[in-house]
């Protein structure tokens, strides 16, 4: 391409999906420079790499979907330079929230937020809710919940609530990379429900966090990024008996619910209205032939465990022998796993962190 400037040429491939641009980097010798500078890197847009998962020994691994090694070392050993012990609480797109210690007790460490893809990480400053100085500002283990998305890459939150409280009309902790600092606020939910922090669903979407309800299952919690946006958004079907679970897909919420009473079947939801609280049931799916059997046996038990960030695929598993994902379009099933994994989605952002401190 002798005729196409440099400066053009830049902003073409910024644009390129990261697994074609390593592709173009065969071309030639001046192509491998141009398609390796960081600049584009940065800019380019990334998708799925794989999931996130904890093995029976609770040892941390990585699913990579493109079939060959993992693109980074799922053991974090930029973090364990400085940490003995470092767990993964939750991972939000690009980004993983950890916690990390040096001490016998998980409860004297740090909460740090890392990417995996560029080894920079932050640590949080201490949570001190209301009627605590900082010598207590560690008798209440906090629960932390982290916001990330991929349109503002250099900018995350985390929302944290009293562990030993959580309580819908309790007080709230905002963090952003922007301040640097938390934000004190109290919750203008209406409901005196609990926040289910056992379920551990939260679901990061246009700047605003979703979290489920304990002894509510018909019932969502959302605030925005601010602390100044509180809604409660009614699920599906109006039965406290029933589990949902929550994820997100190019760019609207979805929420499904495994049936077992009729064969076994995924029921799966989109929501078209926050104000009203409209949901769409869009799919219904037939779990048993996604894995070719035709009944299922006492012992047997299946789950979806996530949507596909950029479009219509689901991810299931048996929890023993497979793992799939199932293109709700092309009805295609392909099998990711040889065993049963539960993983957390991770999609690379190789974008610097603001105010990264590491």
């Amino acid at each position: 391409m002798p005729n196409v400037p440099e400066g053009a040429l830049v902003e073409i491939l910024s644009r390129v999906p990261y697994s074609s641009l390593c592709r173009f980097k065969c071309v030639s010798k001046p192509w491998l420079a141009l398609c390796s500078a960081p600049d584009i890197r940065k800019r380019s847009p990334q998708t799925l790499s794989g999931f996130f998962y904890h093995d029976e020994g609770d040892a941390l691994r990585f699913c990579n979907l493109k079939g060959r090694g993992p693109p980074l070392d799922p053991s974090l050993p930029f973090l364990r330079h400085s940490y003995k012990n470092v767990h993964v609480e939750q991972v939000c797109g690009s980004l993983l929230l950890c916690n990390c210690w040096n001490s016998c007790l998980p409860s004297e460490g740090d909460y740090v937020v890392c990417n995996p893809a560029t080894q920079e990480w932050i640590v949080l400053p201490p949570v001190v809710f209301l009627g605590q100085d900082q010598e207590g500002s560690h008798d209440v283990t906090p629960s932390v919940y982290l916001g990330f998305e991929a349109a503002v890459p250099s900018r995350f939150v985390v929302f944290a609530t009293p562990h030993n409280v959580g309580v819908l009309s309790g007080e709230m902790a905002i963090y952003s990379s922007e301040t640097g600092q938390w934000t004190y606020v109290q919750t203008k939910w209406a409901s005196e429900s609990l926040m289910d922090l056992s379920r551990r669903i939260r679901v990061f979407l246009n700047g605003t966090m979703h979290l489920s309800t304990r002894y509510n299952y018909n019932t969502m919690v959302t605030v925005d990024a601010e602390g100044k946006v509180w809604r409660e958004v009614p699920m599906p079907l109006p039965k406290k008996t029933v589990i949902f679970n929550t994820g997100q897909s190019q760019g609207r919420l979805y929420a499904w619910q495994m049936g077992y009473h009729y064969g076994c079947q995924v029921y799966i939801w989109v929501l078209e209205d926050y104000g009203t609280g409209k949901w769409a049931l869009k799919h219904t799916v037939n779990v048993l032939e996604l894995f070719g059997r035709h009944c299922r046996k006492d012992g047997q038990y299946y789950e979806m465990f996530a949507f596909h960030p950029d479009c219509n695929v689901i991810f299931l598993t048996d929890k023993k022998e497979m793992t799939v994902s199932y293109d709700l379009d092309s009805q295609k099933v392909s099998v990711i796993c040889t065993e049963g994994m539960m993983g957390l989605p991770y999609t690379p952002c190789f974008a610097e962190l603001q105010s990264a401190g590491h």
